[in-house]
């Protein structure tokens, strides 16, 4: 199943903002482990076929690490300009704020330093000077060393942010790539199949120089990206019961440099930011999926988990996990949507969707052994999503659980090699405008896809296509159909249903 575990933080951290706020590169948080430990599991993860990606949390750090208490204590420091300071209030210091509500201002006044420092997101998190070569070197020392220890790569957080240059009252210049060049070039370097998985928010037009300078040149910046215009619209289809903005999405996402992948996903570990939507259909999916002002966040984002926002109706669990599955790019999955979980709204901001995995129904869910004191708190352990009747070790011994269901579509994915190396293309026939109808054709094979974002069933006619050898049969769908004909006509489609359908497969598959 499983071939990429990708830990949040582990380093230690005053533990502010759930670990993004770094104190130390070079350790691991006590409460977790030892260095020792951290190899163990790279070494165990790695006999299983299993890679480990790290967060680089490098665009800011705390305000707690070392660098920066030197910095603040003394303004002749070799590490003051390790960060981004002015003497002077800057006039734009209430501009480019992250988190509206929690946060006021991205210059804070330091009363030790007498200075003002910049901050992108919290007071506490006092932004890296990029423009230092000192800390360019430094980070790649830490890229390097965590490398050596087992990791397989680095998911670079907030990664537009690094690449910014920024000084006070002054609007920021272009994007310096030359960081995401340096990192290619050493990472590949010191471990040859390393990964750098970039997080960047931006527009369509800027999302492709992440991976390259062009988009018909050399993949040689990030590997991969997460694709957050894919997300934002597959949400707004599912709350819409339309295909068009998915199809939107899929036309509008940039071709990307060879050998670059996107990164899929529906949830993750911060709220679902929908702020690349326009105002109305903004509250078209706040509507469909967090009617309540306590479901939303910086009056952008969704703090809730993927089985709740669907009602717990595992019809639309599985619809929206095959549709994920069945976009261009590698899935990715946050722990605990494999079972359902919940989030705990009574948490504040991300921290409602931030509690730990539920294993079991024993204390702490299973999720450790420890005594309460310091631990996080689970969603629930009572009711629909609490840990004492969700979890995997009940979802283990179920053959019918959503956890084995999961198991079934990543097998299945493995066996559609087209998905991740073909080329994608919307069956242009006219459809019911609930039904998304794709395919994918590459020397490996041809596979149709069909989803129905609403609830009424449907039947569908495609039409015979040109790659077609063979009678088609389906290798995996929300349910049994009859088998497809030739000609692709009366194809039927529950409400919620979706089929994936074998075109062509090469006999060297």
């Amino acid at each position: 199943g499983v071939t990429c575990l990708w830990l949040n933080p582990v380093h230690p951290t005053p533990h502010r903002d759930n670990g993004y706020d770094v104190s130390d590169y070079y350790g691991v948080d006590p409460r977790l482990g030892t260095l020792g430990d951290f190899v163990e599991l790279a070494q165990q993860a790695r006999q299983r076929g299993i890679r480990l990606l790290l967060d680089l949390v490098v665009n800011h750090t705390s305000d707690q690490h070392p660098w920066f208490q030197s910095a603040r204590s003394d303004r002749d420091s070799p590490y003051r300009d390790w960060y981004v300071w002015s003497d002077s209030e800057p006039p734009d210091r209430q501009q480019g704020i992250v988190f509206p509500g929690e946060q006021t201002e991205t210059w804070s006044f330091d009363d030790q330093s007498k200075a003002w420092y910049f901050h992108r997101f919290y007071d506490f998190q006092p932004d890296l000077n990029w423009s230092n070569p000192a800390v360019r070197a430094e980070i790649k020392k830490v890229m390097g060393f965590w490398l050596q220890l087992g990791a397989s790569g680095f998911r670079v957080d907030a990664a537009p942010f690094v690449l910014e240059q920024v000084a006070a009252g002054v609007d920021p210049g272009p994007m310096d790539f030359s960081i995401l060049d340096d990192w290619r070039q050493d990472v590949q370097w010191l471990k040859g199949d390393a990964v750098l998985l970039c997080e960047a928010n931006v527009g369509p037009d800027d999302l492709a120089t992440y991976c390259g300078a062009r988009t018909d040149g050399p993949n040689d910046r990030a590997h991969m990206l997460f694709s957050f215009l894919l997300n934002t619209k597959l949400w707004l289809g599912l709350a819409r019961r339309d295909a068009e903005p998915v199809v939107e999405a899929l036309q509008a996402q940039p071709r990307l440099p060879a050998m670059a992948q996107w990164a899929t996903f529906l949830r993750n570990h911060d709220e679902l930011d929908l702020s690349k939507l326009t105002s109305e259909q903004r509250e078209d999916v706040f509507a469909a999926f967090a009617p309540k002002d306590d479901m939303r966040i910086y009056g952008r984002g969704i703090r809730r988990r993927l089985a709740p926002m669907l009602g717990g109706d595992r019809r639309r669990i599985e619809l929206a996990y095959s549709l994920q599955f069945s976009m261009p790019g590698t899935p990715v999955v946050r722990y605990g949507e494999e079972i359902g979980m919940g989030e705990n709204l009574a948490l504040p901001g991300r921290e409602a969707i931030r509690t730990p995995m539920q294993w079991d129904d024993g204390p702490a869910g299973g999720f450790s052994s420890a005594v309460d004191q310091g631990l996080a708190p689970l969603a629930t352990t009572r009711g629909r999503y609490g840990s004492r009747r969700l979890n995997v070790r009940a979802q283990q011994r179920d053959a019918g659980s959503l956890l084995r269901w999961f198991e079934q579509l990543i097998t299945t994915l493995r066996e559609c090699p087209e998905i991740g190396v073909g080329v994608c293309t919307v069956v242009d026939v006219p459809l019911p405008r609930s039904v998304l109808a794709h395919r994918f054709d590459a020397p490996e094979g041809s596979i149709l896809l069909l989803h129905n974002l609403a609830d009424a069933a449907v039947t569908v006619d495609i039409g015979k296509l040109d790659v077609m050898t063979g009678r088609p049969f389906e290798i995996i769908a929300d349910g049994p159909y009859e088998r497809p004909n030739a000609r692709l006509t009366g194809l039927e489609l529950r409400g919620w249903g979706f089929r994936w359908i074998r075109l062509r497969r090469s006999n060297a598959v």
